[in-house]
């Protein structure tokens, strides 16, 4: 099979990609799953058998970078100088919309499919490739996610 060059795919898909790890792991870590993400996908690149939705497949490294990721840091202790008596609320860096807060309150696999379908533009049957599901589990996702944020950010 003949595969385009992976810096044509790089300079076709970067800018989503991006976009995608800032919507599910935040600006400061996007960084980070960025480079793993191409990473990753420059070691299977060549051994790819199917190049019929290279959009969808560079997606899919990338939400399973994000995923590890988040998990990695669930595990990591964070230092700090004195224990507070109660928990600190996270804060946005300024000029990041409030709304941001909401989604990256929504269950992952919520978050994942409404950055996908709206931050990456990708059709449902892509997000549920992404994703690993059904179509009709990305739609549910996606709408319980809009449902969700309607709510929660209009309060």
């Amino acid at each position: 099979m003949d595969l385009p060059p992976f810096q044509a795919l790089l300079d076709a898909e970067g800018r989503d990609v991006h976009r995608f790890l800032v919507a599910t792991v935040g600006r400061g870590d996007a960084e980070d799953c960025y480079q793993e993400t191409w990473l990753a996908a420059l070691r299977a690149y060549p051994r790819l058998r199917d190049a019929s939705n290279l959009r969808a497949w560079i997606l899919t490294v990338a939400h399973r970078k994000a995923i590890d990721h988040v998990r990695a840091r669930s595990r990591r202790a964070t230092p700090v100088a004195d224990v507070p008596e109660a928990p600190v609320p996270p804060t946005l860096p300024d000029g990041v919309p409030e709304i941001w807060t909401h989604v990256r309150a929504l269950p992952a696999k919520q978050r994942t499919a409404i950055a996908l379908r709206t931050v990456a533009d990708l059709a449902y049957a892509d997000i549920a490739r992404v994703m690993g599901t059904s179509e009709e589990a990305a739609r549910r996702n996606v709408h319980e996610a809009l449902k969700r944020l309607r709510t929660e950010y209009d309060r």
